[in-house]
């Protein structure tokens, strides 16, 4: 069974930074493309990045661009997505997922229906 597990969030002043984690266990995620999305209180759930299995091709929402970097270690026995936030502003506050395509060689989405599981959120707080 998939598990993914976020940690990293907290709170930070705005212009600040945090790098987010999502660790992957129960098979290997080297194939699958991962993504992060965030949904803030009152709003649905939106797309924030996404990476394809071999991580040369990444994909960002445009309220993100220049400002956050999402990457991915693979090795032998573990898989690690990352998310980089810099220049962070209190719309970026947050609760933040990542979530696995669980297709092989799978392409970067922005389509929260393309991505089979989903970890359970760390909280990412901006204060202005």
């Amino acid at each position: 069974q998939d598990q993914l597990v976020e940690s990293g969030g907290g709170l930070v002043q705005a212009g600040g930074s945090l790098r987010l984690s999502c660790a992957a266990s129960g098979r290997s995620f080297s194939r699958d493309a991962m993504g992060w999305f965030r949904q803030a209180p009152g709003k649905e759930r939106e797309f924030v990045a996404a990476i394809n299995w071999s991580g040369d091709s990444t994909y960002y929402t445009d309220s993100v661009k220049g400002r956050f970097t999402i990457s991915r270690h693979d090795a032998k026995n573990t898989n690690t997505l990352y998310l980089q936030m810099n220049s962070l502003k209190p719309e970026d506050t947050a609760i933040y997922y990542c979530a696995t395509t669980g297709v092989e060689f799978g392409s970067a989405s922005q389509r929260q229906s393309e991505y089979s599981s989903w970890g359970q959120g760390t909280q990412v707080t901006v204060s202005s």
